[in-house]
């Protein structure tokens, strides 16, 4: 993996929270990994409190790495790359840019370039995301080897189906924002209840770390776990009933169905 440079087109917050996450977990050496964005200036402060190199085009990543992330919006995708479909042509790519899947990027891209779309959740910058990946794509056996390698050290990497991505990407991306306001509704209750607001943020934290690394662990039904906690007439059955009543379950459902169009 040494000397394997990785360079991000646009470096907002998602390619911000990558580098960070590769950063923290060493999965990638600083002077390996190059940036370009809009405004240079930003950038080049961006950059500089990362120790990684500022570029001042979408060529000169190009042109500087092995692999090259695109984390524009999707509707600069076509605008950005088409100066520089033929440096990608030799350069495996990977997408950042939620609805790009393979065949949108087959009609910007060049024949034969090798490609992969993505969408990861911003807790890549702590080591603890997702990456949810297309199953249909075009690296190489190589190209992918050292994707998967690098960037399992700051998530999971979870190949789906084509139909399956943009439900995938809505619930590993969008529901960091949902657990935060749960987390925060949580540690409300704690303050409301005594709790220093800072010890009932870190009890509701950790208990929501906690409960989901049980579940990847065992693989054990939410409903078996939820179920362990409940003691026949005790606490928490009283609070999962007010839940219910509250209609919890179907609140995070509308909440998706929202996103989905449905």
């Amino acid at each position: 993996m040494e000397n394997y440079k990785i360079g991000f087109v646009g470096f907002g917050n998602m390619a911000q929270a990558l580098v960070d996450g590769l950063l923290l977990k060493k999965a990638v050496a600083p002077q390996d990994l190059y940036a370009c964005a809009k405004d240079y200036e930003k950038l080049r402060q961006n950059c500089a409190q990362r120790g990684i190199n500022p570029c001042r085009d979408a060529q000169e990543v190009a042109q500087e790495t092995d692999m090259v992330i695109i984390a524009v919006k999707p509707y600069l995708v076509a605008e950005v790359l088409s100066p520089i479909r033929e440096v990608l042509h030799e350069r495996a790519v990977v997408s950042v840019a939620a609805g790009y899947p393979f065949e949108r990027y087959e009609e910007v891209l060049l024949p034969g370039t090798r490609h992969l779309s993505t969408i990861p959740n911003t807790p890549v910058s702590v080591g603890e995301g997702i990456i949810v990946c297309e199953r249909r794509h075009s690296l190489s056996e190589e190209d992918y080897r050292h994707f998967e390698r690098i960037f399992s050290q700051v998530g999971l990497v979870q190949p789906v189906e084509t139909s399956q991505l943009g439900v995938a990407g809505t619930v590993s991306g969008c529901g960091p924002a949902f657990a935060s306001m749960f987390l925060e509704a949580l540690a409300d209750a704690g303050v409301k209840h005594g709790l220093p607001r800072a010890l009932s943020y870190r009890l509701a934290s950790q208990m929501i770390v906690g409960t989901g690394a049980l579940q990847l662990q065992s693989g054990a039904h939410p409903g078996v776990m939820k179920d362990a906690v409940c003691s026949p007439g005790g606490t928490t059955i009283k609070g999962v009933a007010a839940l219910e009543r509250g209609g919890l379950r179907a609140a995070v459902l509308d909440a998706i169905d929202a996103i989905e169009g449905k």
